[in-house]
């Protein structure tokens, strides 16, 4: 789902919900906290920043986390601690393509230390980094939850397990 681009709103300035994001996000998020007891909208908190952050083209930004911490009646520090805790939740722009490698035990076991040196080489970019065309960044993360295809790495919503420098040549030539 992708959301067009609407004017951002100063939270000072606020006088309505009805002013915080698009009609778009507010109705995708309140699907989420209908799913929830009433007075519990706060755990539609990750739906919430999920969306938000494809709206925004894939990072969250203060004042869109703001919108979401009042939208949702909550303070803005719990939405900030979520925004940073999980790995999926982006604070400044990334590439096109977000490598997310895993580097945890079985993928060390099995040779993520080769994966990330060869992303390194081919892309000219390290860990956290992203390629000056903006085409690809990479990211260190935690289990992805893959361990029987390990090592193993994700673009998108894509894993792509048993990896090789030729496998990972193949993937990264059939992007566009």
């Amino acid at each position: 789902m992708s959301f067009k681009s609407a004017p951002m709103v100063r939270l000072d300035r606020l006088t309505e919900k009805s002013q915080l994001l698009t009609p778009e996000l507010r109705n995708s998020i309140d699907k989420w906290v209908a799913k929830f007891p009433e007075g519990w909208q706060q755990s539609a908190v990750m739906w919430a920043l999920r969306e938000v952050q494809e709206y925004n083209g894939g990072h969250l930004t203060t004042e869109l986390m703001d919108q979401v911490a009042a939208y949702l009646d909550m303070p803005p520090i719990a939405v900030y601690e979520v925004a940073s805790f999980y790995s999926m939740y982006e604070l400044k722009p990334l590439g096109k393509h977000k490598i997310c490698i895993c580097t945890n035990v079985s993928c060390m076991i099995c040779g993520s230390d080769q994966v990330v040196s060869h992303l390194k080489k081919r892309l000219g970019i390290g860990l956290g980094e992203t390629t000056e065309d903006g085409r690809f960044s990479l990211k260190e993360v935690e289990c992805l939850g893959a361990c029987g295809g390990a090592p193993m790495f994700q673009i998108g919503t894509q894993y792509y397990e048993n990896l090789t420098p030729e496998g990972i040549d193949a993937i990264l030539d059939g992007l566009e």
